[in-house]
């Protein structure tokens, strides 16, 4: 089965001060590092959605979103849309999210095998980022609004979902602060 990861990084980055996804961790950006975690997972191609005028690494695909102030769910489409034919299913990750598990992409990827069209990470009770989707369900994205993605649509529809346990969620990088936490950490 073929895995695209689709990366939503075209964010205002409002409460960080400056774009994020070019601020720099253990010697790489944000998006390179979760470029590189999906590319060590086997995702392939790896496609970034990211603001105009926003250079990727040389080994990720770019989609721009011409209008980020809409929203991660704008984001989502656009991935979604930019996953090529020949790919059964895509790996939605997060581009603040940059200590994001290999090991826990990879679970999805595993799962998927299953009679459900996603599988979500779980963490204390809860779904979260990353998210596999079936390509035949891609359109779950066309219901998500503003900057919540697929949070509500597979809350309202936990039938769709195979949750696998990944220990805890990846933190976000929304300030400073949260860069520098990780960054000693």
């Amino acid at each position: 089965m073929q895995v695209a990861a689709v990366i939503l990084a075209a964010g205002a980055s409002t409460r960080f001060g400056s774009p994020k996804q070019i601020a720099r961790i253990g010697g790489a950006t944000l998006l390179d590092a979760v470029a590189r975690v999906a590319h060590q997972a086997g995702l392939n191609p790896v496609i970034a959605v990211v603001p105009p005028g926003f250079a990727v690494p040389a080994d990720v695909v770019p989609e721009i979103n011409d209008a980020p102030e809409e929203g991660m769910s704008r984001s989502l489409r656009l991935g979604l849309a930019a996953v090529p034919i020949e790919a059964d299913a895509a790996v939605i990750l997060l581009g603040d999210q940059p200590t994001v598990a290999v090991s826990s992409v990879r679970a999805l990827t595993e799962a998927a095998r299953g009679d459900r069209p996603v599988v979500a990470s779980r963490a204390n009770g809860r779904i979260g980022p990353p998210v596999l989707v079936m390509r035949d369900w891609f359109t779950l994205a066309d219901a998500a609004r503003g900057d919540e993605g697929l949070r509500s649509v597979l809350s309202a529809d936990g039938h769709l979902v195979t949750s696998v346990e990944v220990g805890a969620h990846p933190p976000d990088v929304d300030t400073p602060a949260d860069l520098a936490a990780l960054d000693a950490g």
